[in-house]
């Protein structure tokens, strides 16, 4: 008798995880700002060619759009959790607290994407460069909404203004990015804090 032949198996694409992909391409653009990433940058941390970034993703743009998105389900979800806090001081001391920790972490790079990865953005990418404008003005009306709430529940004192106190607790967010990608220690931002949550006006 004739020996069997097992049928010659068909090549097929080869398959990726697209939140493996997205977690990859999420590192780059942190690393490297929007502007700085190249396509080859990133098929080659994805683990993909171009030919599987266009059909997944459509476009850079596109992709990175996708990267924030994940951004904020992910590193940047302590933020939605202080938001629940039940009184506007322990929101403020969570927020600022997380975020020390958030830079501390050494399991993704410095600093922060959502302002690395737009600021630096020229002519050519105004769209990414206004998404990002807008994804951090989102962040300062929710905040704004969580105080203007807790003005109205009698949780802030008469004189203080929700927006106001809301862009403030932002600035010393951006601020403690910024130390800590210029070389500031957890130790030294998180002393900080202490300074910051001590001048508070609530």
């Amino acid at each position: 008798m004739g020996r069997h032949v097992q049928p010659t198996k068909r090549g097929r694409p080869r398959e990726f995880s697209e939140p493996e992909a997205l977690e990859a391409a999420m590192r780059v653009f942190w690393e490297k700002g929007y502007e700085g990433t190249s396509l080859d940058d990133l098929t080659q941390a994805m683990k993909i060619n171009r030919s599987s970034l266009y059909s997944t993703f459509a476009d850079k743009e596109t992709l990175f759009r996708k990267v924030m998105e994940r951004y904020s389900a992910g590193p940047m979800s302590y933020l939605f959790e202080a938001l629940r806090r039940p009184r506007a001081r322990d929101v403020i001391e969570s927020l600022l607290r997380g975020t020390v920790h958030f830079l501390a972490d050494p399991a993704h790079p410095r600093g922060c994407l959502s302002l690395q990865g737009g600021l630096a953005c020229g002519s050519g990418n105004e769209d990414v460069k206004k998404a990002m404008i807008e994804w951090r003005a989102q962040g300062l009306l929710h905040l704004q909404k969580r105080f203007q709430r807790a003005h109205a529940e009698g949780d802030l004192p008469e004189d203080v203004n929700p927006k106001d106190l809301a862009r403030l607790v932002m600035i010393v967010m951006n601020g403690l990015a910024v130390q800590s990608v210029s070389g500031a220690t957890s130790a030294e931002i998180s002393r900080a804090v202490d300074l910051a949550l001590r001048s508070l006006p609530i």
